[in-house]
């Protein structure tokens, strides 16, 4: 007899993790979750400089790459998503941002009932245990992921805060208070030196109990269907194995992932009917929104170098300087071993006039070499990037065959829209003004990219199409939506539109992007998720 369950969550990332400690906290129901990878052995996943050899390794990450494109100069660009406990959250940079309350209510007020910032605070508070500054009323301090500051702080991180503040850009105490304009230190996941992924945070501790099973290295290939129910998920060990089938008697809820999910829904006959008959599957549920409305922010990067003698982390991580770092690592004081890639954020506008931001921009006091992901430099240098906050340009996730072994077609369509070129633009003349700015003149020698040769707005992106990148927040595949939008998946409740026992809970239902890195209103989603499967009033409504 297949094994069988009340809940099959596919996937243990953010979303899964979070979702399957909650619902097992009934002991009544028993849950399964499905993870593609393996444990989170690997010692570079809890060092948080060790990202930058864990997105490099196919262990532990999905080694995807979107298609090529005209305003990537021809580039596919490497967007790599976690596939180990814990997900994305075991890879990333750790950054804990949740964005402006405008894109929330801009999602209720698209009709998603109950979606609406002041609906969704109280979930961002039940995800965090903040430790440091922060409003009681707006931050979470009990549970949930360890949301700590900066704590190695390099003079030239200093230097660029005075900079900006120079340039009229205000300190801001809590980006995540709901008012984020300005500029400061970023705030992380990271505790004690070592980085608490979604998994460890919510997941690990809760493996003791009975009704919980996790299984590893488990690709989910099918989604199981009785006529408009689905019963239950088959997943293989490894290409050509054979199918282990689990069974749920209530719900399977997919936790995979903005491409994974709309894989997995597309290779099961359900998504748009012309993708499945080219693919050879049998159109079990036609919804054409699956896999479409596929969002990220895309990046570009300005680097200076430094003058000699100023001291990076370029310098910092060679040599025995790096030992002396490790030293520090390992007595639990502060070092570059345990820092986020980004170090000081700034939110703010492309162009004066504007209401709220449309710009996030980071700093790095170092830079990597042109073209190669996370090498360092071998001179002193500093970076900032800069994406809009909400890019209009959508693009697609499709399945290129029924082998879930196969990476999809993922096109982005990065700067296809004109808005997304104009503000693109903005932000990148925005983050040269500021490492221009005299603040930064004791520090800094010359720019090297793009270098000061690139000045027309056709020069510029030029650049950016030649050197921009993704910022892995990928979005969207399985939109959220009224059932009388043509081209959304799920509903207010993240049901599949037109399923029973069917549920999304990952950042592809969001309907648009958010003025932030995703991690955080994933986390938001997922707890909120739990409140609807489990039949509890929703915190809002009950306040």
């Amino acid at each position: 007899m297949d094994d069988e369950f009340d809940y099959v969550i596919v996937g243990c990332g953010a979303a899964g993790s979070l979702l399957a400690a909650r619902l097992s906290e009934d002991s009544a129901v028993r849950v399964c979750v499905l993870e593609a990878g393996p444990k989170d052995r690997n010692p570079f996943i809890h060092i948080p400089a060790g990202f930058i050899k864990t997105l490099k390794d196919p262990s532990v990450t999905w080694q995807f790459r979107t298609a090529p494109t005209e305003r990537t100069g021809g580039r596919p660009i490497a967007t790599v998503q976690g596939r180990t406990l814990g997900g994305s959250s075991s890879v990333n940079g750790m950054i804990y941002n949740r964005g402006q309350p405008g894109d929330l209510d801009s999602w209720a007020q698209r009709g998603n009932r109950g979606w609406g910032y002041a609906d969704s605070l109280p979930y961002y508070r039940r995800t965090e245990r903040r430790l440091g500054y922060g409003e009681a009323d707006k931050r979470g301090r009990e549970q949930g992921i360890p949301v700590t500051d900066m704590d190695w702080i390099n003079p030239l991180s200093e230097a660029f805060i005075a900079a900006c503040e120079g340039a009229g850009i205000p300190r801001n105490p809590d980006y995540n208070s709901g008012d984020q304009a300005g500029v400061g230190y970023f705030q992380r996941a990271i505790l004690n030196g070592k980085r608490v992924s979604a998994y460890r945070a919510f997941l690990h501790g809760a493996l003791a109990r009975p009704n919980l099973e996790l299984r590893t290295e488990a690709r989910a290939n099918a989604i199981l269907m009785e006529g408009k129910r689905a019963i239950g998920v088959t997943y293989q060990r490894k290409q050509g194995g054979p199918s282990t089938t689990v069974r749920a008697r209530r719900e399977v809820i997919l936790c995979g992932g903005t491409v994974n999910t709309a894989r997995l829904l597309q290779v099961s006959g359900i998504g748009p009917a012309p993708l499945l008959q080219s693919l050879g599957v049998e159109v079990k549920h036609e919804l054409r929104g699956v896999g479409e409305n596929f969002r990220d922010h895309y990046a570009s990067r300005v680097v200076w170098r430094a003058k000699p003698g100023v001291t990076t982390l370029n310098e910092l991580a060679k040599g025995l300087r790096l030992g002396g770092q490790v030293a520090r690592w390992g007595m639990g004081q502060p070092s570059i071993l345990a820092t986020a890639p980004s170090h000081v954020y700034v939110f703010w506008k492309s162009f004066e006039g504007l209401d709220q931001p449309d710009l996030q921009c980071v700093f790095t006091p170092g830079s990597y070499k042109e073209g190669q992901v996370y090498v360092l430099d071998d001179y002193p240098g500093v970076t900032a990037g800069a994406w809009q906050h909400r890019p209009e340009s959508t693009g697609w996730v499709r399945a290129k065959s029924r082998n879930v072994f196969e990476d999809p077609e993922i096109q982005p369509n990065y700067l296809k829209d004109e808005n997304d070129r104009r503000v693109h633009l903005g932000g990148i003349r925005l983050i040269r003004r500021l490492l221009a700015r005299p603040e930064m003149a004791p520090f800094l020698e010359m720019e090297t990219l793009p270098g000061l040769d690139a000045q027309s707005d056709d020069e510029l992106l030029d650049f950016a199409y030649r050197n921009g990148s993704t910022t892995y927040h990928l979005i969207g595949t399985a939109r959220m939506g009224p059932a009388t939008d043509p081209t959304a998946v799920v509903d207010d409740r993240l049901r599949v539109h037109g399923m029973e026992g069917l549920r999304v809970v990952d950042a592809s239902i969001m309907p648009s992007m958010t003025s932030a890195n995703t991690y955080a209103t994933t986390l938001m989603i997922a707890e909120k998720a739990s409140d609807f499967i489990r039949g509890r009033a929703l915190e809002s409504e009950a306040a």
